[in-house]
């Protein structure tokens, strides 16, 4: 096969074909280019028809070039196949990124033989948007050297690679025996990255998380295509000073080498990790990836000796999920994503999938034997008035004695309460118990569910700083259990009330920027509203 040829002159005329318009409309491109398309397809019909389709793909977040529209239904029904041999790949528009890091993400290569309805070619349009690297991406063909052969031409405008991934402000708050909540402390933590390092694709990031008396810290490197090869590598870095709070109600406890602070009515673990972790993958097609890491760390805790709470209407000793003094925390994670969205923030249609397992390895030096197994899926849905539907599912489950770092929190299920940031816990308070269950009782499980759905309201889309605005509300169903739930459920609760499930919600607005994407959502505000129903006094 013969390496792609590529060249950034801007003065050939290319024939666009329209990436978000469907297949028939790509066919009738190719078709024109060959001359074999009939003129009238492209009257004022088809001109008007192609301008609706464009508004409603919303750029930037379909970042469809203005130009690439333009054909109308009628004479999508008189399409035909079309193949041709590519010439080569022509890629324009790329100031700071290299052309090899372009054409790591497209499959086609000279000598190919193209299908003009390849789904392959939208994927791959997704592929280069989901990168992060560029605001758009245009796919045309340009006639070439000989009949039936044409040069495929890749029109991107880059967008800001350094990038805000996470932002985190909050507050952290305690409770009383009521529900009703007090605010205690403030949280904050950032993850910043630059993604596309001087212009190679390679990631370089940082991330700080911050509360009360609890420090995380992180570093990360990454690779798309080490030394040359179709491999990633990637490494990251970790250092946690914190703490977590354990037990219901009237703790009882007692830790002669932790120093209590403000501390009264938890029982506290104090801890540090300071490990790193090793991973590589590679692309299984288009859309899918595969991905393996090794983790390895130090953990350093201290538990308390003797500690009791009121579990139900039962007093039960706490159990921590930690060993004290200094442990190895050695495992092994192995991952499928499959992601054909069309824009990596505010998407509007595609689907976005993960499996993955994690296994802790006592043969490699680990003190924690476990396996963890986690399927997740969101899928978006193009509607009327550019609205979007966003559906998500998600369960997992964890066999043996993991760390209560690595189970299932019941922070990152529901909107109500903050979830983690870098793996700090800072907020105390039991979830919201809308439908009076025993999910009160589990702060940390070893099986987790969850099912949502959200609806998105445009209400600004632009071509600055920034690209879009969505108003967005969500509503679902969470579960989370240890074993104990289905072994030794908490006394004091009775049929459907033994079902560790509830409900939750959220309301805000998501913003797509230069800097990344970001989520203004008062959930956490709202959690701080007493909702609670069927607490045990």
């Amino acid at each position: 096969m013969n390496p792609p040829r590529f060249r950034s002159s801007s003065r050939s005329r290319a024939i666009p074909l329209p990436p978000a318009l469907g297949r028939a409309h790509l066919a009738i491109g190719c078709a024109l280019l060959l001359g074999t398309c009939p003129r009238r397809a492209l009257g004022q019909g088809a001109v008007a028809a192609g301008a609706e389709a464009t508004a409603q793909e919303r750029a930037p977040h379909a970042s469809a070039p203005p130009h690439a529209a333009a054909l109308s239904p009628g004479a999508a029904q008189e399409r035909h196949r079309v193949r041709y041999t590519l010439d080569g790949i022509e890629i324009r528009g790329n100031v700071r990124t290299a052309a090899r890091v372009i054409l790591r993400y497209v499959r086609f290569r000279a000598g190919d033989l193209l299908d003009v309805e390849d789904p392959e070619i939208e994927l791959t349009r997704y592929r280069l948007l989901g990168t992060g690297f560029f605001a758009s991406v245009g796919f045309s063909l340009r006639k070439g050297v000989e009949r039936g052969s044409a040069t495929l031409v890749i029109d991107v405008v880059e967008r800001n690679t350094f990038v805000v991934q996470d932002l985190w402000l909050g507050i952290a708050a305690d409770e009383d025996t009521a529900g009703n909540a007090k605010p205690l402390s403030a949280f904050t933590g950032v993850q910043v990255a630059e993604t596309n390092l001087a212009g190679t694709g390679i990631t370089l990031g940082a991330g700080v998380g911050l509360a009360a008396d609890q420090l995380a810290l992180r570093t990360r490197f990454v690779d798309p295509a080490f030394v040359g090869t179709r491999w990633s590598a990637t490494v990251t870095v970790l250092y946690n000073d914190a703490r977590d709070f354990f037990g219901n109600r009237d703790v009882v406890f007692e830790s002669p080498l932790l120093e209590q602070r403000e501390v009264t009515g938890y029982a506290v673990v104090a801890y540090k990790r300071f490990g790193a972790t090793l991973g590589t993958g590679h692309d299984v097609s288009s859309s899918s990836r595969l991905s393996l890491d090794y983790h390895l760390e130090q953990i350093d805790a201290t538990v308390p000796t003797v500690a009791s709470h009121m579990r139900g209407n039962s007093r039960e000793p706490i159990e921590f999920d930690i060993l004290g003094g200094k442990t190895v925390l050695s495992s092994l994670h192995a991952a499928i994503d499959h992601d054909t969205r069309d824009a990596p923030f505010l998407a509007t249609q595609g689907t976005l999938a993960s499996v993955s397992v994690t296994v802790g390895v006592p043969p490699f030096g680990s003190d924690y034997g476990y396996q963890k197994f986690e399927f997740g899926a969101q899928r978006w849905f193009r509607l009327p008035l550019r609205h979007v539907l966003r559906v998500e599912a998600f369960a997992g489950a964890i066999a043996g004695d993991a760390p209560f770092f690595e189970k299932f929190y019941v922070g990152d299920l529901t909107d109500l309460l903050p979830d983690r940031l870098l793996d700090l816990a800072p907020d105390r308070r039991q979830p919201p118990n809308f439908l009076s269950t025993d999910i009160i009782e589990v702060r940390y499980g070893d099986f987790a569910a969850k099912l949502e759905a959200e609806y998105r309201i445009p209400v600004y889309a632009g071509r600055g700083s920034i690209y879009g605005v969505d108003l967005f509300g969500a509503a679902g169903l969470y579960g989370l259990a240890t074993r104990r739930e289905f072994t030794d459920a908490p006394t004091g609760y009775e049929g459907f009330a033994r079902v560790p499930v509830d409900l939750t919600y959220n309301l805000g607005l998501r913003v797509d920027t230069a800097v990344g994407g970001v989520t203004l959502a008062f959930s956490n505000l709202l959690g701080l509203i007493p909702a609670r129903r069927g607490e045990r006094k």
